[in-house]
């Protein structure tokens, strides 16, 4: 059987977790998270907090992608750690949902920021913009189709202009005297329970921002020197995020003041950055934003179509997926079965119209992979003390406990304040149960 080969180096793959990371949350999430908070610096704080937290799962996930990389990731090495059922669940998780829905979305909030800057024909529910959306799914993944060479060239381009754009906006409202000090006093004081709550509440917000930067493990067989390169790219492109979030939220607050976030979500068609760049520049200001956002939601759907795509590839490749899956393209080495039969998927979702509510749905239930992946960490130290280990996660075993401990109480929290949306999250990884049982006992080799 054909195999992928190695061709990413340490730069290319800091540049793929970066851009599958930033997309449209950034620059929306800030009015929920305002309406749940009333404050500004609560706010920022928040990105701070989910970052550092994101980290904290970064650093602990790049010990077990450096000791066992490979194309899939978590489900790779799951099957080392839980067993193959709980890598199937995690994969069938991700084919089923997770992953495409988040390609949906991605697809879509593009279509409607292209729609903004260049109105589409009105067509009854959406359909335009569904199409286009459909479109993006194609073209992206042929891209992906012809070589990862060139889909990583096309993100690391976007990746440039994106971080650019970012860096531009940052210091065009730090020297704007629209910005006011004043903008940064609290609307409303909470404590106790309230603030946990309400700060809990808003973190679904800005993780959802961070959502993907364990996507890099996807391709851990296609990395140079994986050992070595995976652990830095995942740091790196981590933090990278990290800074742009944090700057770009200190410059929202700066720029309007807390109580205008709150009032937009009654607005759910308006986008805070976008207001923010209206502040600031009129309606040239207002078109720069939606550009940037383009270019954000261009590079994440990309990227996603190129990671994810490795998971149905490994899980096929184990007889744990459609036998097809598994083809690799004799010219241009991309598991080609695999990325169509992900892109078929993700358009399928996006004529649903459910993407929205599924992605919403399982925000909460991907962190039960993600602390598996933590506490996998503690487990294989103690199960296997003697194998070679290039990364060690730093501050161990306090970092991936940290970690395990916040994505618990998340799980947790979720049940009691959102019960049926966990269930039904629940149930949509459940579903794969009578899929597993009917595959082959055991993986090939």
């Amino acid at each position: 059987m054909s195999k992928l080969q190695p061709k990413i180096g340490l730069h290319s793959a800091t540049f793929l977790v970066v851009s599958v990371i930033i997309g449209s949350g950034v620059f929306k999430k800030i009015a929920p998270m305002a309406a749940e908070l009333g404050s500004p610096l609560l706010v920022v704080g928040c990105w701070v907090i989910a970052g550092l937290i994101s980290l904290a799962g970064a650093l602990s996930t790049a010990e077990l992608v450096s000791l066992y990389p490979n194309s899939g990731g978590e489900y790779h090495y799951f099957q080392k750690i839980y067993g193959r059922f709980f890598a199937f669940l995690y994969g069938w998780s991700s084919f089923a949902v997770i992953k495409t829905a988040a390609i949906s979305a991605l697809a879509y909030i593009f279509a409607q920021s292209f729609n903004s800057l260049i109105p589409l024909p009105e067509l009854a529910d959406n359909l335009s913009i569904k199409l286009l959306a459909s479109a993006l799914i194609i073209v992206l993944t042929y891209i992906n189709y012809r070589g990862i060479k060139e889909a990583e060239l096309f993100s690391r381009l976007l990746t440039y202009a994106m971080l650019i754009g970012i860096a531009g906006l940052v210091i065009w409202g730090v020297l704007s005297p629209v910005g006011k000090i004043e903008h940064f006093q609290a609307q409303k004081e909470l404590d106790g329970w309230v603030l946990i709550k309400a700060l809990m509440v808003a973190s679904l917000g800005a993780f959802w921002g961070y959502e993907g930067w364990n996507n890099i493990g996807f391709i851990g067989e296609e990395i140079e020197q994986p050992k070595r390169n995976l652990p830095i790219a995942l740091t790196l492109g981590t933090l990278i995020v990290i800074l742009s979030y944090v700057a770009l939220n200190l410059v929202f607050v700066y720029v309007l003041p807390i109580d205008f976030f709150i009032s937009l979500t009654n607005s759910p068609n308006k986008i805070a950055a976008v207001e923010v760049a209206n502040a600031l520049g009129g309606s040239a200001g207002m078109i720069l934003v939606a550009l940037l956002i383009l270019m954000t939601t261009l590079n994440a759907t990309n990227s996603t179509i190129l990671m994810s795509a490795r998971i149905l590839y490994a899980m096929a490749r184990d007889r744990m997926f459609f036998k097809a899956a598994a083809s690799v393209h004799p010219s241009y080495e991309t598991p080609d079965m695999a990325l169509i039969i992900q892109g078929v998927w993700a358009i399928a979702l996006v004529f649903s119209g459910s993407f929205d509510q599924l992605t919403d749905m399982l925000v909460f239930a991907s962190f039960l992979f993600y602390g598996s992946s933590a506490l996998g960490v503690i487990i294989m130290r103690y199960r296997e003390p003697d194998l070679p280990r290039v990364y060690r996660v730093w501050g161990y075993p306090i970092i991936p406990l940290i970690f395990v401990f916040f994505c618990a109480a998340l799980f947790i929290l979720t049940l009691f304040n959102q019960p049926r949306e966990a269930c039904f999250g629940l149930g949509l990884i459940a579903s794969g149960i009578p899929v597993y049982l009917f595959l082959p006992k055991k993986s090939s080799d």
